[in-house]
């Protein structure tokens, strides 16, 4: 599978990413080979083959629900890069609108 110069694009406006020319090359590039490679399993006789969800047998390890101790607030506020009544404020990653 090919992947072109749009779904590059796409990807990277989605990720916020800013692709030189060289870099969008390079990546069409490197993610037509790796869809290229895992297509090679469509080849593979998987008649016989139980599906699963996990390769080993996994189970789930519960522990109590308990509340602890809790960090006291003056430790948070020096640990935290900026604190404000009460608050550990980080900067802001998700626009209000989107973008398109």
């Amino acid at each position: 599978m090919k992947i072109d110069r749009e779904q590059i694009e796409r990807v990277a406006e989605l990720a916020r990413l800013e692709l030189t020319e060289d870099e969008r090359q390079e990546f069409s590039k490197q993610l037509s080979d790796i869809l290229s490679y895992v297509e090679k399993i469509n080849e593979l006789d998987t008649d016989a083959i139980q599906p699963a969800d996990h390769i080993v047998d996994l189970r789930n390890v519960f522990r109590e629900d308990a509340p602890g101790p809790s960090l006291p607030r003056a430790e948070l506020e020096r640990m935290a890069p900026r604190f404000e009544k009460g608050h550990v404020v980080v900067p802001r990653i998700i626009d209000e609108k989107p973008s398109h």
